[in-house]
């Protein structure tokens, strides 16, 4: 989490007590289920409360990732996403990525993983979030170059399988850890053949949107209760 400004007045040692407050709700596991061709991805499913507070994080979850379902050889995404309790089925092609392949290594539990970075449409990775900066530098930069996300991802060819976590895939390994900005993605255990199967189906409810549109709708509807607030703030007379 950047802290800014403010965050520049603080010492060291509240820093560390800002970040022990945040950790439930700035760590997340998630889930990946994955065979050849298809995968799904979702948070584990556990009460997000702030353990100082007894607070949920309610208004995070209108701009955090839902239940997602890819299918690499049908070229496929389908996330379902809830805002302000609406339910989206947002369903759209995955996102193009042109991968450069390294010949650096590391290990990741046990397995050997090669890294690959690739530039990305900043709104393929974004388009179920929300800020006001991101839409006031959008509003300036109508009609030039689109603005790029760079990512740095570590793939395993001991699983031959082109699937990782979120909107990445197209290697010819699983994907076991990505870097984007200041998020890190990193794959801590991998169960193969687990007795129990789990289904690796796509969301079937809600209203069907594509990514585009979904970011439309959310940006409308923040900019309607920007406007809703402003109304309602009473009027000063002068004396």
């Amino acid at each position: 989490m950047e802290l800014g400004s403010w965050g520049a007045r603080l010492s060291e040692a509240q820093k560390k007590q800002v970040a022990a407050r945040l950790k439930n709700r700035l760590e997340k596991t998630y889930i990946l289920t994955f065979d050849k061709v298809g995968s799904t991805f979702k948070e584990d499913e556990k009460l997000d409360v702030d353990v100082l507070s007894g607070a949920t994080d309610t208004w995070g979850k209108n701009f955090s990732p839902g239940a997602q379902y890819k299918n690499v050889k049908t070229n496929e995404l389908v996330q379902k996403q809830e805002f302000y309790g609406k339910n989206f089925l947002v369903k759209d092609k995955l996102p193009s990525i042109d991968w450069k392949m390294g010949a650096e290594t590391k290990q990741i539990g046990g397995y050997t993983c090669y890294k690959a970075t690739a530039a990305i449409p900043t709104a393929d990775l974004t388009w179920y979030d929300f800020s006001w900066s991101e839409l006031r530098a959008a509003d300036k930069e109508k009609g030039e170059e689109v603005n790029m996300t760079e990512v740095t991802a570590w793939y395993t060819l001991n699983i031959p399988v082109s699937s990782g976590p979120s909107e990445y895939w197209g290697l010819p390994g699983l994907i076991l850890e990505v870097n984007v900005g200041n998020t890190t993605m990193l794959c801590f255990k991998v169960v193969m053949n687990p007795e129990e199967k789990s289904s690796i189906e796509a969301p079937k409810k809600g209203k069907v949107v594509t990514k585009k549109e979904y970011k439309e709708i959310i940006t409308g509807k923040m900019q309607e209760m920007r406007n809703n607030r402003g109304r309602q703030r009473p009027g000063r007379t002068g004396r």
